[in-house]
């Protein structure tokens, strides 16, 4: 079975009647949206907030009825997945473009669980680029203060080799940062920095991490 999948939908289990949802975006929490798709069809009343437009196409062709954050009030149950994932439930994310609306949506979720295979654990971060928004305004200034930090930025960009955009038409510097060994301190330094959006360190945001297998297992940890 596919790992992603597996998680997905033990992530589902959670969601209730009359719940406020949040879906992340991503091929984790892909799986778990469609099988939220699958109850709403069965007869389950929810509302739901997307974090990307992406996820917003994919929920809508679910017929999972959508609000808008700001209607939402507060989240009762985020449902994401991440790049990375630590013991202490530290996070990047990102790696789909979508760090800025995830971050919105799980700050004002009262639990938010990370979903995902095996390969997203480690130990530290910093393996995988630390995805950062920036406007792009003058945004080689932007990446001369990031690399200032000790930081390798990186312009994303698509196949035609145009910067890639946002869902919020800003650009992502993809930060090859090596291990990083105090994300608390770091954090605060990077979004210091004026051109700077958001990052993708999620740090005691997430409330519970599920791990899925391909025998159809799964282990939790919060």
């Amino acid at each position: 079975m596919n790992p992603k999948e597996v998680a997905g939908r033990k992530a589902a289990e959670m969601v209730h009647a009359g719940m406020k949802v949040g879906l992340g975006t991503g091929s984790t929490a892909y799986f778990a949206i469609l099988a939220i798709g699958e109850m709403v069809r069965h007869g389950l009343e929810l509302t739901a907030t997307a974090t990307s437009r992406q996820t917003e196409a994919l929920a809508t062709e679910l017929g999972i009825p959508l609000a808008a954050l700001p209607e939402m009030g507060k989240i009762d149950l985020t449902i994401d997945g991440a790049d990375e994932l630590t013991p202490e439930l530290y996070l990047i994310k990102g790696g789909g473009g979508a760090l800025f609306r995830e971050k919105m949506v799980a700050l004002q979720s009262e639990r938010v669980v990370i979903i995902g295979g095996m390969g997203k654990q480690v130990e530290k971060l910093g393996a995988f680029p630390l995805p950062i928004e920036v406007v792009p305004f003058a945004h080689e200034i932007t990446r001369k203060n990031l690399q200032a930090l000790g930081v390798r930025p990186q312009l994303r960009t698509q196949a035609d080799g145009t910067p890639y955009l946002t869902d919020n038409e800003n650009y992502i510097y993809d930060c090859h940062t090596g291990i990083i060994e105090d994300p608390v301190s770091l954090n605060p330094k990077l979004k210091q920095i004026t051109g700077v959006v958001e990052t993708g360190l999620f740090l005691g945001i997430a409330t519970e991490a599920i791990i899925g297998f391909e025998d159809g297992s799964t282990i939790s940890f919060t």
